[in-house]
């Protein structure tokens, strides 16, 4: 391993460079290294809150979402642009647009060293409306050329590397299976329950992470039982199938949901909570259900790719079918009637966050195949 090397990660997405990815950012700085991180967000808003934790921030021109060419060819340069200036010895890269045009700049520059992280496969290959499978042609075609100069792929669940292999995206590659982005387990620590029932769900307020069958599953269970409690921290995005204001609002009227909007530290409503709920449709693996384990918290969500990957059923928590309303609303009264089942799946997800999915194990991994 040789020290003094420069790192770059890469994101189209500034939030969840810093809040996913940070504990990594920092162990590479703990070893030796010196790390870039360039994401979509201004640098006005967030170059200090890297620069508290000795990551220098730069913003690129790139796009979570959207299909204009155009902009896709600006991302490309613009990316290219900051590695010319950087010169990185290893990049690191995750989310669909920056994993494509990132590696397609830096093999541009001789750059070779590039770690991509496929952490889920987003709804485009969740969806198959035409317009969905033309997107979906052109985004293998586009992970087709770019991985081709990628010697090893991060992924965090089989499923997801499934895929990719079945649409020829990879071959050769080495791939390491993580699980995760990992939890920290000294941050997240175990709180006493409630005294009575409480659901939390924590998330981006789209559809494909369950939020309509969240809201639906909470309102028949406050019917049955007034006094328990539904909660709902995350934010509002600007994903095509984001849930909008109005379509939450009656919710929170008619006193079906507590929402506590976006939240920098998730742990007080982990802490009011006695079942984390996340019904999601594909994930890589959510750190959210992660934390609510690390915090003692039994965990009901989805038998899909990422999420089965956090949950043996019956043991640490439930899984439920995708878009299943019924079975997700059987299952938190399930778990309303039997807070004793809450406790004991509540003891073994943390014993799994801390045998499993630590950070610094996670980590660890990372560095060792980055030669870090």
């Amino acid at each position: 391993m040789k020290k003094n090397q420069t790192v770059v990660v890469l994101s189209c997405h500034t939030p969840s460079l810093f809040w996913f990815r940070m504990e990594m950012m920092e162990e590479f700085i703990k070893r030796g290294h010196k790390v870039y991180a360039l994401a979509n967000e201004s640098e006005a808003d967030w170059a200090d809150k890297f620069a508290e934790h000795g990551v220098k921030y730069i913003q690129i021109d790139v796009q979570r979402n959207g299909v204009n060419p155009l902009n896709d060819v600006k991302a490309f340069f613009s990316i290219r642009k900051q590695l010319k200036k950087i010169n990185p010895d290893k990049i690191f890269t995750f989310q669909a647009k920056t994993i494509i045009y990132g590696t397609m700049a830096a093999n541009s520059l001789g750059i070779n060293k590039v770690f991509p992280l496929v952490a889920g496969m987003g709804s485009v290959f969740l969806n198959n409306d035409l317009k969905s499978r033309i997107i979906r042609k052109i985004m293998v075609l586009e992970y087709k050329i770019s991985m081709q100069y990628c010697g090893y792929v991060f992924f965090q669940n089989h499923d997801d590397e499934k895929i990719f292999r079945d649409c020829g995206i990879i071959g050769k590659q080495r791939i390491v299976m993580l699980h995760g982005s990992g939890v920290n387990t000294e941050k997240f620590e175990v709180t006493p329950l409630p005294d009575s029932t409480s659901f939390l769900c924590i998330s981006r307020l789209i559809k494909d992470k369950g939020l309509y069958e969240y809201l639906k599953a909470c309102d028949k269970v406050k019917k049955q039982f007034p006094e328990i409690r539904c909660m709902l921290v995350g934010p509002y995005d600007s994903n095509p199938s984001a849930l909008k204001p109005e379509e939450l609002q009656p919710y929170i009227d008619n006193g079906v949901i507590e929402y506590f909007g976006e939240q920098e530290d998730v742990r007080p409503y982990l802490e009011q909570s006695s079942v984390f709920v996340l019904p999601s449709y594909r994930e890589g693996t959510p750190k959210t259900n992660l934390e609510a384990m690390a915090s003692g918290r039994a965990v009901i969500t989805t038998d899909a790719p990422g999420c089965k990957e956090t949950v043996i059923n019956g043991e640490n928590g439930l899984l439920v079918p995708v878009k299943d309303v019924y079975a997700l609303t059987h299952k938190m009264i399930y778990l309303h009637n039997n807070r004793d089942i809450i406790e004991q799946m509540g003891k073994i997800g943390r014993r799994m966050a801390v045998d499993t999915f630590d950070v610094k194990k996670v980590n660890a991994t990372i560095c060792n195949i980055m030669n870090l």
